[in-house]
């Protein structure tokens, strides 16, 4: 009999139940659906288990395995393409308060700047 440890779990399985199906029992520790109790069972009645018994419980593992990876990357996908949208707003708010800055700037240059051609005349017509 083998010891296999999980998480700080050790489960008990046959030498020969693991050399026989060594991916069934890596689906079997890794599934969300099942707690510790649950899998141990599973790995004490396989050796019981007709091969259409073993092969229907691979493959419901297998799909689930493969449904959460498509649900973690749909995930992923929408997180980044938040994130996207996020940065483009930020982006986008950057260069409003940039082109807010320069127009107080113009605005205050102008209002400087308003009685000098005045003044600029002024010398012009005294020479």
């Amino acid at each position: 009999m083998a010891q296999i440890v999980k998480n700080g779990t050790s489960f008990t399985v046959l030498d020969e139940i693991q050399a026989q199906y060594p991916e069934l029992i890596k689906l079997v520790l890794e599934t969300e659906s099942m707690d510790d109790n649950e899998r141990q069972y599973w790995f004490d009645i396989l050796p019981s288990m007709s091969d259409e018994q073993v092969d229907r419980l691979f493959e419901i593992l297998d799909t689930e395995k493969k449904q959460l990876e498509e649900l973690d990357q749909k995930y992923l996908e929408a997180a980044k393409q938040l994130s996207d949208e996020q940065l483009l707003e930020w982006q986008a708010l950057q260069s409003k308060k940039a082109k807010e800055k320069i127009l107080e700037k113009e605005a205050k240059d102008t209002a400087q700047n308003q009685g000098q051609p005045d003044a600029i005349l002024d010398m012009l017509n005294n020479l």
